[in-house]
């Protein structure tokens, strides 16, 4: 029988390059990969829907739970993944010592609902008593431009965002102290540039970062994989297919960093980095699948819909397609 050829857009992940070089094939599916910026594929699968299956924002994700109908369907593989405290800069003149003196400031981020922000704002909320309405938050291109938010929001009237100038940036903005700190996913240019002016919230943030994991055992998730829902509604096996694939893709990814002989990573001091993350957090340090994500899903949920991004509280069972919340056991 012939294959079913779908197009995925993802970004080329150490643990997703054997899906793109072909070493790992899904079951029944002619994949043609398209790797591409995670930004370019959010905004032409959450604008066009010109994939049949994408790499997505967590977040953005499920604001799309709230259409009628809602346009995708995702499985619980989980590309991106990162903790955040490293990911919070401020002015170095504001006088921001603590997340406490963050309250009542101007705190810029590129789009309101980006997974990296929703969980900066929920962790300082959580750990720090740093209410989500307690800054105003300044929206815009961090770098370029001209960025607006990805899909649509109804935001709740205590949660005030503004958008920045045309012309303007965020990273800029920051430096120049015009809005005080700076949640984001990418480190702003200003923060090497300009490393008088642009500090990071938490200097010592990898402390800070085993801290909570040790403390709460959550590894933020930032990126899921969705399908167009028409697509899985014609082809329901998919769904398995796919996530079958990407975690042979992973393990194989998984035996290259474990690799000594000689690295496969450009990056001195890689095999004690895999072995601290073994200490920390377990073999199998980046998990997929349903069951062991159940928790920080939950976490991630619960802040979605404390920042008005969810009407309602979502249960994690509702993110993925049916087939894929019980693991296949030989």
């Amino acid at each position: 029988m012939p294959r079913l050829a779908l197009t995925l857009g993802c970004w080329n992940y150490d643990r997703t390059q054997a899906l793109a070089d072909g070493r790992v094939q899904p079951d029944g599916i002619d994949l043609n990969f398209l790797a591409m910026p995670v930004e370019e594929t959010f905004f032409r699968m959450l604008r066009h829907r010109e994939f049949d299956v994408a790499e997505l924002s967590l977040s953005s994700y499920c604001v799309t739970l709230g259409r009628d109908p809602p346009p995708f369907v995702a499985i619980p593989v989980f590309p991106s993944r990162c903790f955040r405290h490293g990911s919070i800069f401020v002015n170095a003149d504001a006088g921001i010592r603590a997340p406490r003196d963050l309250a009542g400031r101007r705190v810029g981020c590129p789009e309101y609902q980006m997974s990296a922000p929703v969980w900066i704002r929920g962790v300082l909320a959580d750990d720090h008593g740093l209410p989500v309405d307690a800054v105003r938050y300044v929206t815009g291109g961090e770098e370029a431009p001209g960025r607006d938010e990805k899909v649509r929001l109804d935001l709740p009237p205590n949660i005030v965002v503004e958008r920045i100038g045309a012309d303007r940036t965020l990273a800029k903005m920051l430096a120049d102290g015009e809005i005080d700190a700076l949640y984001t996913a990418r480190a702003p240019s200003t923060f090497r540039s300009r490393p008088d002016r642009v500090a990071r919230l938490f200097p010592d943030f990898k402390t800070v970062e085993r801290d909570y994991f040790r403390r709460t055992g959550v590894f933020p998730i930032m990126h899921t994989i969705a399908i167009r829902r028409e697509v899985y509604d014609a082809n329901r096996w998919i769904a398995q297919s796919l996530a079958k694939a990407f975690a042979e893709s992973q393990r194989l990814a998984y035996a290259d960093l474990s690799e000594t002989a000689a690295s496969k990573v450009m990056l001195p001091w890689l095999a004690a980095g895999v072995e601290e993350a073994v200490h920390e957090m377990g073999a199998d340090w980046w998990p997929y699948g349903f069951a062991r994500n159940r928790a920080t899903l939950e976490v991630f949920l619960r802040y979605h819909h404390e920042q008005g991004l969810s009407k309602r509280r979502l249960d994690p069972e509702e993110l993925f397609a049916a087939e894929t919340l019980e693991g296949y056991v030989v």
